[in-house]
């Protein structure tokens, strides 16, 4: 859980497009996929959990 020099990045990234922050940090994975569906469900849902993965791997 330590903070990484790209971990800034990906944050903006999770911001503006949450499944792409997910890729950047896990690849294709589970986390990957139900970004993708909660972001299609509801922008803020995908937001809040790219930012969980981000700052949890």
């Amino acid at each position: 859980m330590a903070v990484t020099a790209t971990d800034p990045l990906k944050i903006v990234l999770a911001i503006l497009l949450p499944p792409v922050g997910v890729f950047a940090e896990v690849g294709f994975s589970g986390h990957f996929w139900l970004n993708i569906l909660l972001t299609l469900f509801g922008y803020v849902p995908g937001i809040i959990h790219a930012l969980y993965v981000i700052l949890r791997h």
